[in-house]
């Protein structure tokens, strides 16, 4: 009996560090403005809304719209203002600063099956 609640307090414990390991990775990416790394967590369909575009994309198209935003802002830093998760889901609110200007940035996750799946990534000029 033991045994069986230390494998579900351990399982529990690996569940939810997969859970936040995500957004982290998203976060890591994001300083970088590596469009690769974070397309890796796009779900089958993502929205991006920037200052020139705003629409639904699938995994490739929604890279390709990243990395063309990445290429024109190149990223100097992003700071983390505020983080959390509601149910199945993750989120991030944080400051994009980029060589043409600040960005109020929000990342919106859910869980899909055992992943946490990018959702949404919004870029408002400060």
């Amino acid at each position: 009996m033991k045994r069986f609640f230390t494998l579900l307090t351990l399982g529990a414990l690996l569940s939810s560090f997969t859970f936040f390991s995500s957004i982290e990775e998203v976060i890591t990416a994001m300083k970088a403005g590596n469009s690769t790394d974070i397309a890796r967590f796009f779900d089958n369909t993502v929205e991006i809304n920037t200052p020139d575009k705003s629409n639904s994309y699938s995994k490739s198209q929604g890279e390709l719209v990243l990395r063309d935003f990445f290429t024109t802002n190149v990223v100097k830093s992003f700071t983390v203002n505020h983080k959390g998760e509601n149910s199945n889901s993750q989120f991030c609110i944080g400051t994009l600063v980029t060589k043409n200007g600040t960005y109020r940035t929000t990342i919106y996750m859910k869980l899909k099956g055992d992943k946490q799946l990018l959702q949404t990534i919004t870029f408002e000029k400060q």
